[in-house]
């Protein structure tokens, strides 16, 4: 099985104290307490990853409550593995994981998230993503970008 990296039991420890926060600023709801067990005994052991097989039960669901919130995939519709690379360009996949990516398991999926993440040079993490992001138009832009079809004050198109 896949290994579960402490980065994302503290993500989903993080997510749950946003989702149920303490009354009393002591009290932990009992998703953080399970992934709290798992963390302590990371750090304790210096542990970097936790088997997804044999992660107790309770922490286990709630880190699926968590990883159920985070993108699926990384892909950005920019498939060069289509074109014979055996790293996607777009998304920073392995060829093995484009095409099993249906059928890999939540950490074995996180497992290629945080590779692509450390490597970070995948389009999606360069100037294509930046640049993607600023043709962007919101809805307030929309509104007050004149309409150069219509004349100008002047008359003229």
């Amino acid at each position: 099985m896949a290994g579960i990296h402490i980065t994302d039991i503290e993500s989903a420890v993080n997510w749950w104290r946003e989702q149920r926060p303490s009354a009393d600023g002591v009290t932990l709801c009992e998703e953080v307490k399970a992934l709290a067990e798992v963390y302590a005994l990371m750090v304790y052991f210096r542990e970097s990853e936790c088997d997804e097989g044999s992660m107790p039960k309770a922490a286990k669901q709630a880190w699926l409550a968590w990883y159920a919130t985070t993108p699926d995939t990384p892909c950005i519709a920019i498939c060069s593995t289509s074109q014979g690379d055996n790293i996607c360009k777009g998304c920073g996949r392995t060829f093995d994981e484009v095409q099993l990516w249906p059928e890999m398991s939540p950490g074995e999926k996180r497992v290629s998230w945080r590779r692509i993440t450390m490597e970070g040079t995948a389009w999606r993490f360069n100037r294509y993503a930046e640049r993607a992001r600023e043709g962007v138009v919101t809805v307030e832009q929309a509104r007050h970008k004149p309409d150069r079809s219509e004349p100008s004050a002047s008359g003229q198109a």
